[in-house]
């Protein structure tokens, strides 16, 4: 089991962790929580749990996710990790020319260009069929009853939805827009904090979804609405393209980390990075807490891993180069030397912002479950199909342009992703679910969620609240405000471009989970947002 004080957290949070026997849901969004929490009394199972949570975060939080994203999950189920790779690829009509032909440069971030086919959907029915408990109707319950009845604005979204009607209004002006709006903003305005906020049509396609196992997203009803308005207002996506969806399940790959293994998701996903940096960490042994120098190895070895991310990640259909080879121990000592006094600057790309949502789920079986899904970017496209509450994602912005590129743009491909979830386990036996949601932050928090628990032994709580970083590009550095001033104004002679950010938004959400030898549970929830325990 992981080492721990569960006493011991000087971060500002002052939260506590939380320990539960019988069950045990941590999410960003108290009703999400508590949707999770309501299956494992009714005798389902974490994957259960796991999929009611994440129904109900597309109606609670639509800021950071939606019926229209992505998702990905870890499930430890009869001493087994399972993986789930729910992303979609992009439209058989999407290519290049076809982008270059509509004067776009690059891969826009709205409109229908960027909208790749949903995995929501047919994660919440694949991970149902194979280990759940309760059927689809009843672990959407909560989510439909939100979404017809209203549920309040929670803080955290409450800013968001106001930042990103901003954002929207300046961006989005043609007509396949107007639905976004008439959703989300039906007032004229995006619904204040506390303010009840109902979604019929959200929870008319919820219902859907649920009686019919997802069926009516890919090849029935709400299928024939997508491309219907796809057709009306220039989209590329089809009947057919989503036909011809399925999730896949996959072999989760890991690395040894100081005798733990730590579990991610194979590419397209960017898990890898996260593991990258670690194996390069894992070369020094002398990192310690609230030290300069291990704030500075961390920063380098992301910088490190994130050059071959972006170099080499894409669909593994396409991939150049094996995971295996980038994962060995000769390669992260060659890349380790590189590693010197001062900041270096690494051929990379900037990487942009992302909305996600993370949940982590224990039941009192075993099984544990680790799953995220976002619509990318907050709210996404900006399309959504009428008279559903669907809010298409906008995925493909993460394709390049640059045929050359493994990255490349082709139809029915699918793209580098940025959302992960990560799991821990020790000679075989599982420790637990983690992750920590936020675009390009995701792999930066991974490392810096394990380097906290592994390295510093911080209880799961603390873990979470202490201090992040994020590198952006090049030299700079983004640090938050309670990081300590002379780790700041060390970082800046080591040449990091240091900068103090105002806000914590940027620097992700996460949850953990562990489970103790004797079985109970220990949970840590993101004080960076309305993050919620809710156990029994």
């Amino acid at each position: 089991m992981v080492r721990f004080d569960p006493l011991y957290n000087p971060y500002p949070s002052r939260r506590m962790t939380v320990y539960a026997k019988n069950g045990m849901v941590a999410t960003s969004h108290p009703l999400a929580a508590q949707a999770g929490l309501d299956m494992l009394k009714r005798g389902g199972n974490a994957v259960d749990a796991a999929v009611a949570a994440a129904a109900c975060l597309t109606v609670v939080e639509p800021t950071a996710n939606g019926i229209g994203g992505d998702a990905f999950a870890l499930v430890w189920s009869k001493g087994r990790l399972y993986g789930l790779n729910a992303s979609g690829p992009a439209p058989q009509a999407l290519s290049i020319e076809k982008v270059l032909h509509s004067g776009d440069k690059s891969m826009s971030r709205y409109g229908w260009l960027p909208v790749t086919v949903p995995g929501v959907p047919a994660a919440w029915a694949a991970l149902a069929q194979r280990f759940g408990r309760l059927p689809l109707t009843a672990a959407l319950e909560p989510a439909v009853n939100y979404g017809e009845n209203g549920c309040p604005v929670s803080p955290v979204a409450g800013y968001y939805w106001q930042k990103a009607c901003s954002i929207y209004r300046a961006n989005l002006k043609g007509e396949e827009f107007a639905h976004w709006f008439a959703t989300f903003a039906p007032e004229g305005r995006p619904p204040g904090i506390g303010e009840i906020w109902r979604s019929p049509g959200h929870a008319a396609s919820l219902r859907l979804i649920a009686e019919t196992n997802a069926e009516a997203f890919y090849r029935g009803e709400l299928a024939e609405a997508i491309d219907r308005f796809a057709r009306k207002t220039g989209g590329l996506i089809t009947k057919a393209d989503l036909a011809a969806f399925e999730p896949e399940w996959v072999d989760p790959i890991s690395v040894n980390y100081r005798g733990y293994d730590v579990w991610e998701l194979p590419p397209n996903g960017q898990g890898l990075v996260a593991l990258l940096a670690l194996k390069i960490l894992e070369q020094y042994q002398d990192l310690a807490q609230d030290d300069p120098e291990t704030y500075h190895r961390q920063i380098e070895a992301v910088k490190l891993a994130f050059a071959d991310g972006r170099t080499y990640i894409t669909d593994p259909r396409e991939m150049q180069v094996k995971v295996e080879d980038l994962l060995s121990e000769a390669y992260a000592r060659r890349r380790q030397r590189l590693i010197s006094d001062t900041a270096m600057e690494p051929a990379c790309g900037k990487p942009p912002q992302g909305g996600t949502v993370y949940l982590a789920v224990a039941d009192n079986q075993g099984n544990m479950v680790s799953y995220i899904q976002s619509n990318y970017m907050g709210f996404g496209s900006g399309i959504v199909i009428p008279g559903t509450g669907i809010a298409l994602q906008n995925r493909g912005h993460t394709f390049s342009l640059d045929p050359s590129h493994a990255n490349c743009l082709k139809p029915g491909k699918r793209t580098y992703h940025t959302i992960i979830p990560g799991f821990l386990t020790k000679g075989g036996q599982p420790i637990g679910p983690f992750g920590v949601m936020g675009g390009f932050m995701q792999p930066q928090g991974h490392v810096q969620v394990i380097v906290n628990t592994v390295d510093f032994e911080l209880n799961p709580q603390a873990a979470l609240d202490a201090p992040r970083w994020q590198w952006v590009e090049g030299r700079k550095v983004e640090v938050e405000s309670t990081v300590p001033n002379h780790i700041a104004r060390a970082l800046d002679q080591k040449g990091h471009q240091v900068n103090i950010a105002l806000t914590s938004g940027g620097f992700g959400r996460g949850q953990i989970i562990w489970r103790m030898p004797d079985g109970v549970l220990a949970g840590g929830t993101e004080p960076r947002t309305d993050g919620t325990i809710a156990s029994f």
